[in-house]
């Protein structure tokens, strides 16, 4: 059976739920959002119906349920959460939940809540699962599975194994990612870039490139919470002046600008101190055959080949270390890994087959498998 029909052969029909906060872009630079924004594009491009409910302002490929603004003011994440849960719940309630054959929740929450709906739903695990503060995970609704984005992230949920129904990596639309001309030259500049938060080792990346001596650009968004803006002021600002020329700050940049910032740099460096899912800007580097120096984080070395698409380091010193080292690191095969392994279209054609797993396990009671 064509995995993106039911069996009357007519399309399957996605709700995506998206992660409440900000709208959903080519220019998110959050994970979560990002990979939604991926994956509805390229589910929208082989036919299926897709809509996405989210923020005022998101771009998507399909339809957008607008949920409401975004938050303007710091600290709204959860009135926003209710905000969004309550119209999604209402309108589905009412009977959109007919235009739909699954909801897919790419939101980190919004299952919770989905008792009085009768959808399948899959929801999508981003975070490790210390992020989860607040989720309770003995209670899940029947109607609700999920998956994880990579293997090193299904040994902090074996508690719900059997609610865990497939690993799918997570991919990048390669067509959006040029590769270097053959012998063009990167700038000897490294880069840092995603959310400015504590859990990411913003401050840490500043501290490693000035332990080298090298020029640092940090490129990213600070989300609108008190204790992300405190930190930004408390570890990053500081350092960023100590630094002086040597490091500069762009602040919320526009995917070119972002692909632009990422294939004239020396190297990307990735500094979390969480147990990373995975990671999509070490996967866009390799795409731009730009190298990574990463801390061996979580699933990190599940998305990082050490020694091909980059090097995984211990500590800080090792850090520092393996920067001198870059140069050994092939541009061209980076982007050959690369192709190979962080496709978008990879990734569509496993939820493809997943979201048929999920109508059978949720409406036809089906025993799972994880994949």
């Amino acid at each position: 059976m064509n995995p993106k029909t039911t069996a009357s052969g007519r399309s399957l029909r996605i709700l995506y739920v998206a992660y409440p906060l900000l709208p959903v872009s080519e220019h998110s630079a959050g994970g979560a959002e990002q990979v939604l924004w991926t994956l509805e594009r390229e589910m929208h491009s082989r036919g299926f119906e897709t809509t996405v409910a989210a923020c005022v302002g998101s771009q998507v490929a399909g339809a957008l349920f607008e949920t409401g603004d975004q938050a303007e003011l710091v600290d709204q994440f959860e009135a926003r959460s209710k905000q969004q849960t309550r119209m999604v719940v209402e309108w589905l309630s009412s009977g959109a939940d007919a235009q739909f054959d699954l909801l897919h929740d790419m939101s980190g929450a919004f299952w919770q809540h989905s008792r009085d709906i009768t959808l399948p739903i899959l929801a999508t695990l981003h975070l490790p699962r210390s992020l989860y503060k607040r989720i309770n995970f003995s209670d899940v609704p029947r109607n609700v599975v999920f998956n994880c984005v990579s293997q090193t992230q299904t040994a902090e949920f074996e508690d719900i194994a059997a609610r865990v129904i497939g690993v799918i990596p997570n991919g990048v639309a390669l067509d959006r990612l040029p590769a270097q001309a053959v012998g063009e030259e990167q700038c000897e500049y490294l880069l840092w870039l995603g959310r400015i938060c504590e859990e990411k080792g913003t401050h840490t990346a500043l501290d490693v490139a000035y332990a080298a001596g090298k020029k640092l650009i940090i490129a990213g968004v600070v989300y609108p919470f008190l204790y992300h803006q405190k930190y930004f002021a408390r570890e990053v600002i500081p350092r960023l002046k100590r630094a002086g020329s040597m490091a500069k700050y762009i602040e919320c940049p526009t995917f070119a600008e972002k692909i632009d910032l990422i294939r004239n740099a020396k190297a990307l460096l990735i500094t979390s101190h969480i147990s990373e899912t995975s990671s999509i800007v070490a996967m866009e580097a390799a795409v731009c055959g730009t190298p990574v120096v990463a801390l061996r984080q979580g699933a990190l070395a599940e998305v990082i080949a050490d020694g091909i698409t980059g090097v995984l380091a211990q500590d800080t010193n090792e850090m520092v270390a393996a920067i001198s080292r870059i140069g050994e690191i092939s541009g061209e095969e980076c982007r050959r890994y690369a192709e190979k392994h962080y496709s978008a279209r990879g990734m569509a054609d496993k939820y493809g087959q997943l979201y048929r797993l999920v109508l059978k396990v949720v409406t036809e009671g089906t025993p799972t498998a994880r994949n």
